[in-house]
Order: structure tokens, then sequence, then C-alpha cells
């Protein structure tokens, strides 16, 4: 889809873990040209770890707003909306810390940030002209979970079903679930043949096309 020239369109994307996200995200991406858009993960923001131990490390909730460096990620992305470019930190989730490497990233006419938490921050939900909930049923989520985890992370069944009842359920029900309302849109993608992506692309040419008329 061709993009507009003017102003820098921020689109956020949440939703639970496994709701699909990124499947939708990396197809949202392919619908416009690269040059002109850009994703900005949560995951890259998580705060530094460096006076933890290991041990300590990999008991923390990840899953909670505190684990995340709002105030960088605000940073930078008000930095790309006025056109400069950022370092965009890189996060190990072997070593469960930043690296000292950096990401450059150029601003683009679309930014597309996405993660579980991103709607916690009202200073994140002011930036978003579009604001996206990926929703998808919880036991979908769990089935997904598991064979996702299974499969590039190693992890059994017992260790999955464990931490999703432990951490991750509870953790959707405070800080995930009730921001739905937050959102402009919701997409359900319990059915894997919706075509979120596609829908979500003619919006965002339309809100483009909308916005570029009246400046």
């Amino acid at each position: 889809m061709k993009v507009l020239e003017n102003k820098i369109f921020i689109l956020g994307i949440t939703g639970g873990t496994a709701s699909g996200k990124t499947t939708i995200v990396s197809e949202l991406s392919a619908c416009f040209p690269s040059s002109e858009l850009c994703v900005i993960s949560q995951d890259s923001y998580y705060k530094k770890t460096d006076d933890l131990t290991y041990k300590e490390k990999i008991n923390l909730n990840f899953d909670h707003p505190e684990a995340i460096d709002f105030d960088l990620l605000i940073a930078q992305l008000q930095d790309l909306k006025n056109n400069k470019s950022i370092e965009q930190p890189v996060y190990s989730f072997t070593e469960h810390n930043r690296t000292t490497e950096k990401q450059i990233v150029a601003p683009k006419k679309i930014i597309i940030v996405e993660g579980i938490l991103i709607f916690n921050d009202k200073r994140l939900l002011d930036l978003f002209d579009l604001k996206i909930f990926i929703h998808a049923d919880a036991d979908e989520r769990l089935i997904r979970r598991i064979h996702r985890d299974g499969k590039e992370r190693g992890r059994n069944v017992n260790e999955v079903t464990k931490r999703y009842r432990v951490t991750l359920k509870p953790m959707h029900n405070l800080f995930i679930e009730p921001f739905k309302k937050s959102a402009d849109f919701v997409f359900d993608s319990t059915n894997s043949k919706n075509n979120i992506s596609e829908e979500l692309a003619h919006i965002i040419q339309d809100r483009l096309e909308k916005t570029n008329e009246t400046n």
C-alpha cells in the first residue's frame, strides 16, 4: 500500500500472550514498503538487571509493568516522532539483561509499537494515533503457548501450564484484559482464518488519508 506524506503515524498493538500479535504485525508490515514502516517491540525495553544475581533475574516477573522501562520507550518514540533516529536497546532473554549493543532505528512514516503491556502507561496511549487490541480465547492462547514454548524454548507441558497458571494468567487479568477498553478496535484472532492484518492495513490507510486531508 502507498503511504502518504506528512505526519508520522504511530500504531499501538497489544493483547495477551500468544494472542497472535507477532504474526499480525509481521503480516501487516508486509502490506507497506519497508522504507515506510518500522516496528518497535516492548521486549527491547525491559529494564537493566545489572545489580541482580542470575537467580534473582530468572525469578523476575517479566509480565508486570514494572519490568518495562517506559520512560526510555516514550523518550525514543518522541524522538522518532520528531524525525530523529534512536539507539534502541538490545535485550538478551538468555542473560535476562540488556546487552551492550544498540540498534539504530530511523524514523519511518508508520511506527508500530507492539507488546503485552504498552497500554499500561497513559503517556504511551497519548502518543498512539491508533490503538489495537488483539483478543483470543484463553484456552486457545494456552494451546498456542504450549506449542510455541515446546518448539522454540524446549519447555514441556508441565512447565508451560505452571507458568501460565501462576504468572501469565493473573498478570493478564490485571494488566492486559482491563485495557481492552482503551483500544480503538478489538480484533478476535481465535479463528486463524480472520484476515486481521488486511483489515488493519485498510484502517491505517484510511486514517492516513484523512489525516493528510486536514493538513
